[in-house]
């Protein structure tokens, strides 16, 4: 898919998180950025389209910090305060998921144990640091509709995938 937004439109497009690229949008009102050559070359390059699936979902920064628990088999997302923000979470995975659409990104890099944006693992929602295998709210949409997921622990795999798209067009 080659992206539509209004930048570089000879490009295959990136979603990729935002916290990624510097911006202040992660629960503790903090970044993640990564200054890895990969990133900052697409970036160069206008391949990169800036999502936070929680600030799209209507939550504040800083907020609460969230975790995924599953109550009778289904999957809710908790805040460390108690209050169930599934809905947000959703809403925000699915405004992400449109944007991807809109700019026509068969690809993304998402924050890795994120409960919306992490790929292969997130935490058991006790809140004491404890990893499980599992996906974030996003990360899962991203991939039930076609986009593929990349931590940013898997920069280059991701710059291989793209390059590889690049030459089939």
């Amino acid at each position: 898919m080659r992206g539509s937004g209004c930048d570089n439109i000879d490009v295959v497009k990136v979603v990729v998180s935002a916290c990624l690229l510097g911006l202040p949008v992660r629960y503790n009102g903090k970044d993640k950025k990564t200054n890895h050559p990969v990133l900052e070359r697409w970036i160069g390059e206008g391949r990169v389209v800036s999502v936070c699936p929680e600030v799209l979902g209507g939550l504040g920064t800083p907020r609460p910090p969230a975790e995924i628990i599953h109550v009778g088999g289904v999957r809710r997302v908790h805040a460390n305060d108690g209050r169930d923000v599934t809905a947000e979470f959703e809403q925000g995975a699915a405004d992400a998921l449109e944007q991807a659409i809109r700019h026509g990104a068969p690809v993304a890099i998402l924050k890795e144990g994120s409960p919306s944006c992490g790929s292969t693992y997130v935490y058991d929602g006790t809140f004491t640091g404890a990893r499980v295998d599992g996906e974030g709210v996003a990360a899962a949409l991203f991939r039930r509709y076609g986009v593929r997921v990349f931590s940013e622990d898997d920069l280059d795999a991701a710059a291989e995938y793209v390059a590889a798209l690049d030459r089939r067009t």
